[in-house]
């Protein structure tokens, strides 16, 4: 990443952000699964040398009414990490980003997932760690609601600890492969983990070699007290929304904080709040797309937006909708500093039940930015040279059609503002972010110590607790 220069990954998905994109006469709504669309997508987001593509999960719907599931465009969709296996062979550039729940699966099976797409890609995968927000989740894996909060969070810090200590589970000159000797690897190359701690237990090795970027880039999303602390202690790309300047300088300073508190530098992290760029050659052109779209929103899928953004702690569809957003609605075990973004938000604005479900379909609490491609940077730019973002998360109301005009109308502006690149300067996603790569801390890498039998003690891990 130059000095001075933004990162920007291009968020994707089926149909486009905006809650009704779908309904669009010119969108693909049939995007969810059509390897051909994404295909599409991360082609022109790569022909722009943007930094990476991103796609979100959740292992199971996020509706709560068969009403809402079948006027949602994003019911279907790919299990992102096979997505992100299919889209490495199409692309040579660009970075790959999915996430996956640390709540329900475990280390091994995520290292070892990861760990073989960075091999697949040549370095180019990321993994957007989440704990799960969505109680529906949950009831697919033998359980009736989320663990708490906190546990959540507890049991994800034990996950990257195993998942670290098994990407360390080779040293990167390991494999030897002397046909005289008959040696495949350096025995004293190569570590066994034997971790057994309150959540996990996992004896090691990782059966893949260690990948082309040591880990894989950790994303992080969290902006809670506890979200963020994590963020600190692991996030390279941390992923926030952010309605103001001021908001999104004080998280800004605030993860950067915590991660000086686990003695890493301002330099590990990228910090990229999300924008919806509605983007048209003139202001009056883009406010009429905007129009267009929230002509189209359904009351069934807005109604059901906020009660799932709120946190499942009210019945909006049970109160007038002209009544005030309630200002004293009890903590949520789900989003919780999205629910108390939009609470802010709503007391901010003074909005109606009906004013936060049409503010929230455009992009689900992110800034939107809505104007010429001259105005959509200035936005930007302040955000940027103001210290609130790295870089941004471009989150497309409707596809193709809104990523097309970001790429064609926004990405030159910011060019002939010198703030983004014109060209993959690296060949990792590690190198094109600036980020280090990651020395192994668990297997020495000059082979002059054992590696640690069964049953020995944890060498020490690279981010302690402070």
């Amino acid at each position: 990443m130059s000095a001075g220069q933004m990162v920007l990954g291009a968020f994707l998905r089926p149909g486009g952000h905006h809650e009704a994109g779908w309904r669009h006469m010119n969108a693909h709504s049939d995007a969810g699964a059509n390897i051909e669309r994404y295909k599409s997508y991360t082609a022109k987001a790569e022909a722009s040398a943007l930094h990476f593509v991103f796609i979100a999960d959740t292992a199971g719907v996020r509706e709560s009414t068969v009403e809402a599931m079948s006027r949602s465009g994003r019911i279907v969709g790919f299990e992102p990490t096979t997505l992100l296996a299919a889209l490495a062979m199409t692309t040579k550039n660009i970075g790959l980003v999915a996430t996956a729940s640390t709540t329900f699966n475990q280390p091994y099976h995520l290292a070892r997932v990861f760990a073989s797409i960075d091999h697949l890609s040549c370095g180019r995968v990321g993994w957007n760690i989440v704990t799960s927000a969505n109680p529906f989740e949950a009831q697919n894996f033998n359980l009736q609601a989320l663990p708490p909060h906190e546990e959540r969070y507890q049991r994800a810090t034990e996950f990257l600890e195993v998942v670290e200590g098994l990407w360390d589970s080779w040293a990167d000159d390991a494999f030897i492969t002397d046909r005289e000797s008959g040696l495949y690897f350096d025995p004293q190359k190569m570590n066994f983990l034997n971790h057994n701690g309150e959540y996990f237990a996992a004896r090691g090795p990782l059966n893949i070699s260690r990948s082309p970027q040591g880990y894989p880039v950790l994303a992080q999303a969290g902006s809670s007290p506890t979200g963020a602390r994590f963020a600190g202690q692991y996030g390279e790309l941390i992923f926030t929304a952010q309605q103001s300047i001021e908001d999104a300088k004080a998280f800004y300073k605030s993860v950067k904080a915590f991660s000086r508190d686990f003695g890493r530098s301002d330099a590990d992290l990228v910090v990229m709040p999300g924008i919806v760029p509605i983007v048209a050659p003139t202001a009056e052109e883009a406010e009429e797309k905007l129009r267009t779209l929230q002509s189209l929103i359904h009351e069934d899928i807005a109604l059901e937006l906020a009660k799932r953004l709120l946190g499942y702690v009210v019945d909006v569809d049970k109160h007038s909708l002209d009544c005030p957003v309630p200002d004293d609605l009890g903590k949520t075990n789900n989003m919780q500093s999205r629910q108390k973004l939009l609470i802010d938000t709503a007391t901010e604005k003074h909005f109606t039940i009906r004013q936060l479900t049409a503010f929230l379909s455009i992009g689900r609490g992110h800034l939107v930015c809505v104007g010429s491609p001259a105005e959509i940077v200035d936005q930007m730019e302040r955000f940027f040279t103001a210290g609130a973002a790295d870089g941004f998360i471009i989150m497309p109301p409707m596809f193709p059609d809104d990523l097309d005009d970001f790429l064609q109308l926004v990405v030159p502006e910011l060019r002939r503002r010198n703030l983004f690149r014109s060209e993959y300067g690296g060949a990792t996603l590690r190198e094109n972010l600036g980020l280090t790569r990651p020395a192994n801390m668990r297997t020495n890498q000059m082979g002059n110590e054992p590696a640690a039998p069964d049953g020995a003690a944890l060498a020490p891990t690279r981010r302690a607790s402070a």
